[in-house]
């Protein structure tokens, strides 16, 4: 059974349930595992967030027309692209030589508290702490490089979703 063919809602169900687990997942690994995250880790958790909202309101709102299904496909696209790009700047930063300072700052708490919300982001994702740190792999790729993999599945979904062209039916 091929997901790229099943209904919208079923489609964005798929995406909520997959965001949902990937979430599961790192919050498991944080509190079981010890593995603490950094702030480039948290900005992707909550574009996992948000991505996830996009898709369970796609799923149960169900439009008929097909601008309706292609506004949810794009805006959830749009919040795959932005997880891509802090993933993608994540990956970056693990992959740097250490000589060439690859980590990202402060913590996050101590950020929020001295800065302002856009200071704080673009401190993130210019920044250096412990971010270029490797602690977990699987299959030979870190938790960024997952996080990727997974955006862009994510991203590719969204859109097959919301473009697709499909039958007259309501489902």
């Amino acid at each position: 059974m091929n997901p790229l063919r099943w209904s919208f809602r079923a489609q964005c169900l798929l995406g909520f349930l997959v965001c949902a687990g990937l979430l599961a997942f790192a919050i498991w690994m944080q509190l079981k595992m010890g593995l603490e995250p950094c702030p480039l880790c948290i900005f992707q958790r909550i574009a996992f967030a948000a991505l996830g909202v996009l898709f369970l309101l796609g799923a149960l709102h169900g439009p008929a027309t097909r601008g309706g299904r292609a506004a949810y496909g794009l805006l959830a696209f749009i919040a795959a692209a932005v997880g891509m790009g802090i993933a993608g700047r994540h990956v970056y930063v693990q992959l740097l030589p250490k000589e060439l300072g690859s980590s990202c700052g402060p913590p996050l708490s101590f950020l929020s508290e001295t800065m302002g919300p856009f200071e704080v982001f673009r401190t993130v994702l210019t920044g250096t702490a412990d971010c270029g740190t490797i602690d977990w792999t699987f299959l030979g790729l870190s938790m960024p490089m997952w996080s990727l993999v997974w955006f862009v599945l994510l991203g590719v979904l969204a859109l097959c979703a919301g473009l697709r062209k499909r039958k007259s039916r309501l489902f």
